[in-house]
């Protein structure tokens, strides 16, 4: 019971870690919080202009979720991989220092999804590309290539990776509730291919 314990605190404060707040910050691009979406994932970065610090923001939020995947699976083993799995996403969506208000969990959620299970993950990265590339809506690759991760893992008989699966696609779904209410009203933001 203790070693769940220190896994659900390490992954929580580890996927609380507000990358892109912080590099912004560290780049004197003021707070990102108060720049387009005020969200501080890596496509609000990118909202900035700066590619590069909107790429780094992907990379390292990924690296939460494969990080603490790999923590769990070595101080407590497979259940315990899960466990960090749900725990990192929930820390960045509900950021302690951040009073709560933190990413959207997609790239972190992915993250997990590579350590969990690579060939999942990876076939929810094509997704978000193949989606993004026809819609140019971030929201809406988001939400598909995240929702069709549980019926991934149910095709490969990954039961109890369906259950973690579906608790991050429901995060994920709650903090885009914002933007499935813009794309009903036609007023959500494209990605222009000059943006990207």
């Amino acid at each position: 019971m203790l070693i769940y314990a220190v896994i659900v605190v390490l992954a929580y404060l580890l996927g609380s870690v507000p990358f892109g707040l912080l590099l912004t910050r560290w780049a004197n691009m003021g707070d990102i919080r108060a720049i387009g979406s005020g969200n501080i994932g890596a496509t609000n970065v990118l909202r900035t202009g700066n590619k590069r610090l909107a790429a780094i923001t992907l990379l390292l939020d990924m690296l939460k979720g494969v990080l603490a995947v790999s923590l769990g699976r070595l101080i407590g083993g497979d259940d315990a991989a899960l466990l960090a799995g749900v725990l990192v996403v929930i820390g960045h969506v509900f950021p302690l220092w951040l009073r709560f208000k933190g990413g959207k969990g997609v790239a972190t959620g992915i993250g997990v999804l590579l350590g969990l299970h690579p060939l999942i993950g990876i076939t929810v990265i094509v997704c978000w590309i193949g989606v993004f590339w026809f819609s140019r809506f971030s929201s809406v690759s988001s939400m598909a290539s995240l929702g069709i991760a549980p019926m991934l893992a149910l095709l490969t008989s990954q039961y109890d990776l369906a259950f973690v699966t579906l608790a991050i696609a429901t995060m994920v779904f709650f903090r885009h509730r914002g933007n499935i209410e813009r794309l009903v009203l036609g007023t959500e933001p494209r990605f222009h291919k000059d943006t990207t």
